[in-house]
């Protein structure tokens, strides 16, 4: 990336205690390389505040009461502010720190954020694909664009990012095998041209059988259910985000054909992708599947 590509970008806006609103504070992507890149959960002045703050390359340390961690690529980590932690560059590393962040304040969200926090830990592993980090990227793009200009568009983009990091939450759960989590992994990182339920198995060294059983006891529902799920989300983002034709956001995700995924998106969601385009954003940003 140039340097043009990073920024931080701040909001504030005029609150309203009467309105259910949540409150945007900064987001930016940033790349640093030097010791004096420090922040003290403590010291700071600008809480209280909720911080996500996710690695894209090299690695940094945050450092709280049960020790230091090293924060590296697909790692993110989540800090209270003010709470008894730092975050900083590490001393005499030569590779530069590339990470986004999303800075909110906790009011409205905070028990959400509690929640994703109790179940994912203050340093969670989370795939660059995968929902809460795309989304992330995309708020920065917003806001570098200058299109989070009110406070309502702001607080739908809280609301949502905290949405799917509590669900993401619920299928990070430590207690799954790893064969599963790798399994979870390769279906949310290549559910455009994903791999057959056998090949899928044989990637992972299981048998089909034992392979769909285990996935089934462990995330709730099937291979296929769980890819059809990533696909339909993934859709619902490049109609909300996109001109993109049927025809193309279907093959983009992942189906043979547009009449297929109108059915598929239909059958998830209760709707056809068009009337979901013609919706109200925020309203659709809170539709959940079970």
């Amino acid at each position: 990336m140039n340097s043009g590509d990073y920024g931080t970008y701040g909001f504030r806006f005029s609150e309203f205690p009467e309105l259910a609103l949540c409150s945007l504070f900064a987001t930016g992507l940033e790349r640093v390389q030097d010791a004096a890149y420090r922040w003290d959960g403590m010291t700071r002045t600008d809480g209280p505040l909720l911080l996500f703050q996710y690695t894209l390359e090299g690695e940094g340390i945050y450092e709280d009461k049960d020790g230091a961690h090293r924060v590296g690529p697909g790692q993110a980590f989540l800090a209270d502010i003010p709470s008894e932690h730092r975050y900083y560059f590490p001393e005499g590393q030569h590779r530069t720190w590339e990470f986004a962040f999303l800075l909110i304040r906790p009011r409205l969200v905070l028990p959400n954020w509690q929640e994703a926090l109790a179940k994912l830990g203050r340093t969670p592993q989370l795939p660059l694909g995968s929902s809460p980090v795309r989304l992330l990227l995309h708020i920065y793009e917003e806001a570098k664009g200058g299109r989070i200009t009110d406070p309502y568009r702001a607080s739908s983009y809280v609301y949502q990012f905290i949405a799917e990091l509590c669900r993401f939450s619920l299928f990070s759960r430590p207690e799954w095998p790893e064969k599963i989590k790798a399994a979870v992994s390769l279906i949310e990182s290549r559910y455009a041209s994903m791999l057959s339920l056998d090949q899928l198995a044989d990637e992972l060294q299981m048998s089909k059988y034992h392979f769909l059983r285990s996935f089934a006891a462990a995330v709730g529902m099937t291979p296929n259910e769980y890819l059809n799920r990533v696909r339909i989300e993934r859709a619902m983002e490049l109609l909300r985000q996109s001109d993109e034709n049927v025809e193309q956001i279907a093959e983009r995700v992942g189906y043979s054909s547009g009449s297929y995924f109108i059915k598929a998106f239909r059958r998830r969601t209760g709707l056809t992708p068009g009337t979901f385009r013609k919706g109200d954003p925020l309203v659709l940003n809170r539709l959940y599947f079970d």
